[in-house]
This record gives C-alpha cells, structure tokens and sequence, in this order.
C-alpha cells in the first residue's frame, strides 16, 4: 500500500509539474509572435516620434483627440474685406505719377519729391480715399507684369504711409501691361507705362 501511495503521488507531481511548464511557455510564445515596430508612419501610431525627431501622422482626416475628445471644427477664414470699386475713383491734377526703371519696383530717388508732395495733398485731404494703380510696360508675361505692378503698388503705398498717410486710406490694384499710356515699341515708351498711377475719391 505504501508503494501504491508513492507512486500516485510521485504521479501526481509530475502531472503538475507538466501543466506548469506548459503554462510557463505560453507567454514566451506569444511575445515572440509579436511583430517589432518598423518605425514608418503606416504602422506607427499617429503621435509617436519617428527617427529624425519628426512625428507621425494618420493618412485620413482626424475625428478625434487622444482621451476620446472629438476634434473642433476648423474656424473659417475671414472674409476679404470690402474695398471700394476702382470706378469710384478719379484723378486728381495735384497727384503726379511716379516711373520705375525696366524689371525694378524700388522708389528712385528721383521720384521721392514727387511722392513727397503726393503725401502732403493727401495728409491736407483727409476726407479722400486713394487708388494706387500699378503698371508695367508690355515685356514679359501678362502673369510676371501683374506681379510686377501690384509690387510697384505697394512700395508707392509703403512710402506714402512712411510720410504719415493712413494705411487704411490707401487701396492698391495691379493692371500689369493692359493699360498702357503709350503703343510704341521703344523704350522711351515703355519707360512711361512703368508707373504708379494715383486716383481718389471722397470718403
């Protein structure tokens, strides 16, 4: 009896021992089965830092914020603000034009005294709005000269507003090569389209 004791319990150990190594081996198993991260932004999650200290992204919109919190609504732009109509506007014999020289839109010495004067009618006439008009000559694209003329434009307005005139008094608009004061193919001619062109209207 006492042999028949001891084997079942020298069974019964090594049963268990059995199911516990069994069990023990499992873990082991599956994190050996688990695919290590490839550090790409596919198969990392959105957030996580990526080599070169860039973070990753997911590819579709976005619905919701880490914690569960759904994402805001994205704020409209502002509307653009109502500029006057450039046909309210006219040219007034005290605002002279100003010229610039071939592919340039910085102010020329030469035409600093002109702009001076433009400046003081327009600071002795507070009740009038002005219309900058930007020109070039016909060479190049219709593209680069509106470009062109809309810089003209502006740096007439930054040395208008730099002699005290009111920025919010000032509109400026390019019109490039359409609307040239001289046909001719030279460059006497063309130097007279390369202009800052200056017309107000009353507030």
């Amino acid at each position: 009896m006492a042999t028949r004791g001891s084997f079942l319990v020298v069974t019964s150990l090594l049963v268990l021992a059995a199911i516990g190594s069994g069990c023990a081996k499992r873990p082991a198993t599956t994190q050996a089965a688990a695919p290590a991260p490839t550090g790409t932004a596919s198969t990392m999650a959105p957030g996580s830092s990526q080599p070169g200290g860039t973070t990753a992204t997911p590819s579709g919109p976005s619905t919701s914020q880490p914690g569960g919190g759904a994402t805001a609504a994205p704020t409209p732009a502002p509307g653009p603000i109502a500029r006057p109509a450039p046909k309210d506007f006219a040219p007034v014999p005290e605002l002279q034009d100003i010229y610039f020289d071939f592919d340039k839109y910085d102010i020329r010495p030469s035409d600093t005294r002109t702009l001076d004067a433009n400046a003081a009618w327009l600071k002795s006439n507070p009740n009038h709005l002005l219309l900058i008009e930007g020109h070039a000559d016909e060479r190049g694209t219709n593209e680069y000269n509106l470009a062109l003329g809309e810089r003209r434009a502006k740096s007439t307005m930054n040395y208008l507003v730099s002699q005290g005139v009111q920025a919010n008094r000032i509109t400026i608009i390019s019109y490039g090569e359409e609307r040239p004061t001289c046909t001719e193919k030279t460059e006497g001619c063309w130097a007279k389209n390369r202009r800052s062109h200056f017309l107000v209207k009353p507030r």
